[in-house]
């Protein structure tokens, strides 16, 4: 028998959508969930915005206050895709309310957030889901297993970069992303959150780290009305950029292996141009997410001039099967987080957690923190003897 699991996004702006309608899907890709997702109610404080979301995707109500949300007994689950700043009261309401979590990352400003959500989430039994969805990729999923069974020997080496414009026009808004209180450490958790859970999915935990950041453009307008996505406004009145456009990382994983991470939201040329290069002691592995069905893999016992072979995944690599019959048949960003869903109602159905966790979102706040930690200092991070306050 199929259960009816009430579900509330609160947020509505682009990735609330994405959740809803990777909710419509999951029956879809995932018949065999035991719970089918109802959409109960929907929350934004934008006005007209949670009324119109509940036009089009079928919300049965809609509200301006998320806390309506959480004293509504009809919701046993709760999308969390608010702005940062809210992520942390928003979060520990809802466990505290006994509401299931899926809450993008980064969970907050800091890992005192995310640790404060986790807390609540473990006090209330509920299970909780963080959007770190390039995990879910399957050829991502195909690389973890590769490098697990040694195909590539022993990891020594791996470089992650994730390079987007969509900061990059000086005519962008100054929206809550530029700002300390509410936006937090910029790109680091913006794309470096996504960075710091590739590497440690991949390669295991980060022991130590030394970083640079720095604020490219340093002046925005600020916005005249509501903002959605990466907005431009222009005769605003200009006000400072708070946090970061760019970081530069070296890690030191507790395996031994190095590794480079950079981050940047205003590179000009790039667009969405996130991936890893992994090497070993006998081959390597390699995936863009713009190509991302395939991997570049090299194995084999020739050391040097050893070729590079382009692996096109499929069916038994993550999730795949559940989208695509065949190989090299292509999936996009919006099936990541279907896959994400299924593994969050998944959680809820068995009382077990599947996908990125809480402690996920608490070890990359971490690592965000003692970056931000690094680059003050100008010095190397410990992530042992200096783990930031919780």
């Amino acid at each position: 028998m199929v259960d009816r699991l009430g579900i509330a996004v609160v947020g509505f702006g682009w990735m609330g959508r994405v959740h809803t309608q990777a909710y419509a899907r999951l029956p879809h890709h995932f018949p065999q969930l035991p719970l089918r997702p109802e959409l109960v109610t929907v929350a934004d404080e934008v006005p007209g915005r949670a009324e119109q979301a509940a036009d089009q995707y079928g919300f049965a109500s809609a509200t301006r206050d998320w806390r309506e949300v959480a004293a509504d007994p009809r919701v046993r689950a709760v999308s969390i895709t608010a702005p940062n700043f809210l992520h942390r009261e928003i979060g520990v309401a809802m466990a505290e309310a006994g509401k299931h979590i899926w809450i993008e990352k980064p969970v907050g400003l800091t890992a005192q957030d995310a640790g404060a959500v986790a807390d609540a989430v473990a006090q209330a039994g509920v299970q909780a889901t963080v959007g770190f969805n390039y995990r879910n990729a399957p050829a991502v999923q195909a690389a973890r297993e590769l490098i697990a069974a040694g195909e590539i020997g022993t990891v020594t080496h791996v470089r992650i970069r994730l390079f987007s414009d969509y900061a990059a026009h000086p005519e962008g808004a100054l929206t809550w992303r530029y700002e300390l209180q509410r936006g937090g450490s910029g790109v680091l958790g913006d794309l470096a959150s996504h960075g710091v859970d590739l590497a440690r999915h991949l390669l295991g935990d980060i022991e130590s780290l030394t970083a640079d950041t720095a604020i490219f453009v340093p002046e925005r307008a600020r916005p005249t009305g509501a903002t959605a996505g990466h907005t431009r406004a222009t005769g605003g009145e200009l006000g400072p950029v708070e946090n970061d456009d760019y970081v530069s990382c070296l890690l030191r994983f507790s395996s031994g292996a190095r590794g480079v991470l950079e981050a940047c939201r205003v590179s000009v040329g790039e667009q969405n141009n996130y991936g890893f290069e992994i090497h070993g002691t006998t081959g390597a592995v390699f995936w863009d997410y713009r190509r991302m069905g395939e991997l570049g893999v090299s194995r084999g016992t020739a050391y040097q001039d050893q070729p590079v072979s382009t692996v096109y995944v499929g069916p038994g690599a993550g999730e795949f099967g559940a989208f695509q019959p065949g190989s090299a048949n292509t999936m996009g960003y919006d099936d990541l987080k279907v896959i994400e869903a299924y593994g969050f109602l998944r959680s809820v159905a068995e009382g077990t957690p599947y996908g990125a966790t809480l402690d996920d979102a608490v070890a990359s706040a971490a690592a965000l923190d003692a970056m931000s930690r690094s680059a003050e200092r100008r010095t190397w991070v410990d992530l042992v003897t200096d783990p930031g306050t919780r």
